[in-house]
Formats: C-alpha cells, sequence, structure tokens
C-alpha cells in the first residue's frame, strides 16, 4: 500500500469527519441527519454555509476559526473530529493491509483454492472487515463527542456498535484468539461487572450506558484485549480526573490573584474550574474508548490472559 492511497484514505477520513459533526450536532434534536434541504449554518447569525466554508479542516483554518458573517468563533471540535476521524481510517488501513492481514488468513478455510482466486478473496475479505471497522470507529467518535457535550450515551449508537461489533466477529472469528465463544464471554463478563457497579452505587460511579458500551466492546476485542482496554480506561480515567481537578484549582487560585491577567482573571474556565471536586461528574465513556483503541491497535494484553486462555483450552 503506497503513500498516495493512504493520502487519499487520509482525505476521505476528513470528508466523514465532517459528516460526524453533523451527526453529533443534530442527534436527537428532531433535525434529519441525512436531509439534503437541511443545510448547514453559523448557530450564532444563522447564515447558511456554502461549500467552500465546509472543506474538513482547511475552512477552518482558512477563516481562522471565526464565521466569514459575523466572526464569531468556531469551536475546535470540529477540525478535532475531523482530523482524528482521518487519523484512525489511515490507522485501520495499514493496520489490516499491513500488519493483520494473517488474522483474516486465519477465517479462511478454503486455503486449497488456487493462488489467485485464494488472493482475490483474501483482499475482499479485507476490504470488507476494513469497512465495518472503519463504521465502529466512526460510530465510537460520535459517542465520544457526544458524551462529553451531553455526558449521555445514546442508545441507538451504542446498540449500533453492539450490532456490527457481533457480524464482525461472526464473519471473522479468526480476528480473536478463540472466536465467538470468546468474544460471548468477554461481552456476559463486561456487562456483569459494569451493571454490578451501577445498581450497587445506585448510578453515583457509572451509567448504566456504560455497561451497554462494554458489551460492544467484549464483542470487538475479546476477553483480554477488553480486560486491557478497560483497565486503562480506569488507569486514564483516574489520572486524567485527578490532574483536571487538582490542575483546575491551581488556575482559579492564579486567576484569583489580582496580579493575574483581566483576561484570565474574567475567563469562563475559571468559573467552570471552580466547581469541580471529586463528586463531580465526568464522562466515562470516553476512557473506554480510549483503552479501547489502545488495546485494539496494540494488542495490549496487560494481565497475560490469552496465556491462561490457551492452557485451558489445551487441557480441555
Amino acid at each position: 500500500m503506497n503513500f498516495l492511497l493512504l493520502f487519499f484514505v487520509l482525505i476521505f477520513g476528513t470528508l466523514i469527519g465532517s459528516f460526524l459533526n453533523v451527526v453529533i450536532l443534530r442527534y436527537n434534536t428532531g433535525k434529519n441527519i441525512f436531509a439534503m434541504g437541511e443545510r448547514s449554518m453559523c448557530f450564532s447569525c444563522g447564515k447558511t454555509l456554502c461549500w467552500f466554508e465546509l472543506v474538513p479542516v482547511l475552512s477552518f483554518l482558512i477563516q481562522r476559526a471565526r464565521c466569514r458573517g459575523c466572526r464569531s468563533k468556531i469551536s475546535w471540535q470540529y477540525p478535532l473530529v475531523e482530523l482524528a476521524t482521518g487519523a484512525f481510517f489511515v490507522a485501520i488501513f495499514a493496520k489490516n493491509f499491513l500488519f493483520d492481514s494473517h488474522n483474516v488468513l486465519g477465517s479462511l478455510t478454503l486455503t486449497s483454492m488456487p493462488i489467485p482466486m485464494l488472493t482475490s478473496m483474501l483482499t475482499s475479505m479485507l476490504m470488507l472487515i476494513t469497512g465495518i471497522q472503519l463504521v465502529i470507529w466512526s460510530i465510537l467518535m460520535v459517542i465520544t463527542v457526544y458524551d462529553l457535550r451531553h455526558k449521555i450515551i445514546p442508545d441507538g449508537l451504542v446498540y449500533s456498535f453492539i450490532g456490527l461489533s457481533a457480524v464482525h466477529v461472526w464473519l471473522f472469528p479468526g480476528v480473536l484468539a478463540h472466536g465467538i465463544l470468546d468474544a460471548v464471554i468477554a461481552a456476559v463478563v463486561f456487562f456483569s461487572f459494569f451493571a454490578g457497579l451501577y445498581f450497587v452505587s445506585g448510578g453515583r460511579w457509572l451509567g448504566f450506558g456504560d455497561a451497554k458500551l462494554v458489551v460492544g466492546v467484549g464483542l470487538f476485542l475479546g476477553l483480554a484485549r477488553g480486560v486491557s482496554a478497560l483497565a486503562l480506561a480506569f488507569w486514564i480515567g483516574a489520572a486524567v480526573s485527578i490532574a483536571v481537578i487538582f490542575g483546575g484549582k491551581l488556575f482559579v487560585f492564579v486567576a484569583s490573584r489580582p496580579s493575574a491577567p483581566k483576561v484570565i482573571r474574567e475567563s469562563r474556565l475559571r468559573e467552570r474550574l471552580n466547581v469541580l471536586t471529586m463528586k463531580s461528574e465526568i464522562p466515562f465513556a470516553p476512557f473506554i474508548i480510549l483503552g479501547t483503541l489502545i488495546a485494539f491497535f496494540f494488542s495490549f494484553d496487560i494481565f497475560q490472559i490469552s496465556q491462561f486462555m490457551y492452557l485451558f483450552a489445551s487441557l480441555s
């Protein structure tokens, strides 16, 4: 796979990222996500945006993060989602076609086929599994940003993630060490653990949406990588939460000093950080998805669970 192809994949990914921003902003608002008549517009002045104002990343940079009509600021969410989606697309293409094609080969049973036909089938399977994974990570991108904005995980998105993860492992059981059984066990164990935390805490520790989300994680990653993903989610979440809370208190202290610049003393960020405590609600889904991303791309098995599974399988 040459760099020119990956460049086109990057461009395509940023275009999809632009669409994901539309989904994030319109989901559950009553607006039709796919309606051609509902053109994108500035939320401040209501100006309908032209095509050259909707070019991913470039329009944001050329306009210096401001609306051409009213000069109001444009959220950094737009280029960040576009760039992240483009990066995901490139990484998934590279992973499947350059590094992990042997996993798909493990799903092929007709190895006695002629080489040209086998090669064609392998390419078709790689394209199919890549397409499914691109959709899965697009959904996870929307869930991440939506949860950060609204502190809720939409059921429609999480059920889509669960359904696609089930299709993913059903069509390509070779992507997991122990196939479909691995995925089912992981989904049941993860859901039971998170649902237990939800009911024991009365929803104070995490939401029930997180329990549904980890079902998809189990089906997508299996037990070994899934446990690693969730462990990373708890560790990173704890570290970030502590850093945000104590860093916020430090910022508020500095901002309250008479010698602090006026722009810092009157910053809205000061007001937001001042109310943060250890009991503040911080969305956990983004950390689950971040842990899933790390475990997926780097095949982490922190606790060496796969070795125990292989041992158990050999003894049975």
